[in-house]
């Protein structure tokens, strides 16, 4: 495919794609967020919903998995130009580039802050990723790998290959060659022993696009394993390791235990964000701390310390029963 095919606003035409290699195994979703550069990922998913793109003459959900030889059928849509697409300040390009903790010619992983989303749309001009594209230009493939919910912080993929990406998502599908590890401070006393919570998700989007998890005996299978690292009057800090890769998985599992993440305004009682925000408390505590994953049969660790913000709140505003 030629840069004009993409790239053109004029006389736009339905195109059909047939998908090889390279594409094989992936996402749909994710796969369109590529080729249709420009294009909000809302707008995608509301194409997807209408019948708009079709594989192989039929409708199909976000998350297929694209086979050899499919023939994606694309409706007409205008994609916005390149001098359209938002320009990012020199700051936040200059703290992202601080905050990437590795980079080789096939990986990136970043501490992604809290209230960064990792992908435009919904509303959003832009994301992690957008950031990345425009931080490295000369890049011809810049994906993410995985995601975080747009107010947890921490530690995320984003491939410079489309063999490393295949690869992790691979790693990710079987539940084996990548573990994430999360700490997440939660409201309440959490028992040392109460190691996991095994309960079946069921995602919900409301009217509005909100999306809510709920645990539900409809819902798909769902394991996360948790350790006590540090109990506080009335507040823990936890371990958690989800062995699943449900939306909002963490926060839901808390949640069901009976102990929600501290300023998790979708899930958490409204009398207990009251108390946690006069502390000082304004952002999700769930932050993605450690990546363990093998890539080219070779072991790779990342590490990110909780940052200097919340461990301040927690040592001088809460009261420490061990550590």
């Amino acid at each position: 495919m030629s840069d004009s095919e993409l790239n053109s606003t004029e006389r736009p035409a339905v195109r059909y794609v047939t998908i090889d290699d390279n594409n094989t195994g992936q996402r749909i979703d994710n796969f369109l967020v590529t080729f249709l550069k420009g294009v909000p990922k809302g707008k995608i998913y509301n194409l997807l919903r209408k019948g708009e793109i079709r594989v192989n003459k039929k409708r199909t959900k976000p998350d297929y998995r694209l086979q050899n030889e499919d023939v994606v059928r694309i409706a007409p849509i205008v994609i916005a130009p390149e001098s359209d697409k938002p320009v990012l300040s020199d700051r936040l390009k200059s703290e992202i580039e601080s905050r990437i903790v590795y980079e080789d010619k096939g990986l990136i992983v970043v501490n992604k802050p809290s209230g960064l989303a990792v992908h435009g749309g919904s509303g959003l001009s832009f994301g992690l990723v957008e950031v990345i594209r425009q931080m490295r230009p000369l890049e011809k493939f810049v994906e993410l790998v995985h995601r975080l919910d747009r107010d947890t912080s921490g530690l995320i993929m984003i491939a410079k290959k489309r063999a490393v990406l295949k690869e992790l998502h691979t790693a990710l599908r079987e539940k084996e060659g990548v573990q994430k590890t999360y700490l997440a401070l939660v409201y309440g006393s959490w028992p040392k022993r109460k190691l996991q919570v095994n309960a079946p998700l069921l995602k919900n989007e409301l009217k509005s696009g909100e999306r809510v998890v709920k645990v539900h005996t409809d819902g798909k299978e769902s394991l996360t394993r948790f350790k006590l690292v540090r109990q506080f009057e009335g507040y823990s800090l936890v371990q958690c390791e989800p062995v699943t890769g449900r939306t909002h998985q963490i926060r839901v599992h808390t949640l069901h235990a009976g102990y929600p993440i501290v300023s998790d305004d979708k899930y958490a009682p409204m009398e207990s964000l009251k108390e946690t925000k006069a502390l000082g408390f304004k952002r999700l505590c769930l932050h993605a701390t450690r990546l363990d994953i093998m890539l080219n049969g070779e072991r790779m660790l990342f590490e990110a310390p909780l940052d200097k913000e919340w461990q301040n709140l927690m040592n001088e505003k809460l009261t420490g029963i061990f550590s």
